[in-house]
């Protein structure tokens, strides 16, 4: 399915959306070893992002994709206080079965032009060297790893090692 992101729906969140993406991004942490504590595995809004999401609708978004009715993950932004004027991208998760055919950079796109609305200025995220493909995605999108000189104390994740930030 090469040109499955002319096909792909890409919509704000909704509540019948939690379960679902609940369970891709646990399967995802799960199947790189993060399964642990210190990473998102167990936020406690893992399972009610659209609550989570839909508190704060001026300072968070998350973006679903979705193919002929099924949801195939989705990504999202929230204020990071820690830096002024910058969001931190959160929660990009994609089943299997979307991998590979350049969905999560449209996602990583349109959730930046989304921080953009929302008069961010720059974007920061958390990450793990074990995901090299995200890491690649990520450096190919701009971030630029801050991991030796900016490690956040204020990083919920204590297990992410991987600390990356971009200009808007």
């Amino acid at each position: 399915m090469k040109d499955m992101t002319d096909k792909v729906k890409l919509r704000p969140i909704e509540s019948g959306d939690d379960p679902y993406l609940g369970e891709i991004a646990r399967y995802n942490l799960k199947k790189y070893g993060l399964d642990i504590p210190g990473t998102a595995y167990f936020d406690p809004e893992l399972d009610h992002l659209s609550v989570y999401y839909g508190a704060k609708p001026k300072e968070r978004f998350y973006l679903v994709a979705e193919l002929s009715g099924e949801v195939l993950g989705g990504v999202g932004i929230a204020e990071f206080p820690a830096v002024k004027g910058c969001a931190e991208l959160q929660k990009l998760y994609l089943k299997d079965s979307a991998k590979g055919f350049g969905l999560g950079k449209l996602l990583m796109k349109e959730i930046e032009k989304k921080a953009g609305e929302y008069g961010y200025e720059r974007i920061y995220l958390e990450t793990h060297s074990s995901l090299k493909t995200a890491l690649h995605m990520y450096e190919k999108g701009g971030y630029v790893d801050r991991s030796k000189v900016d490690a956040p104390s204020t990083s919920a994740h204590k297990a992410m090692d991987r600390f990356l930030i971009k200009e808007l």
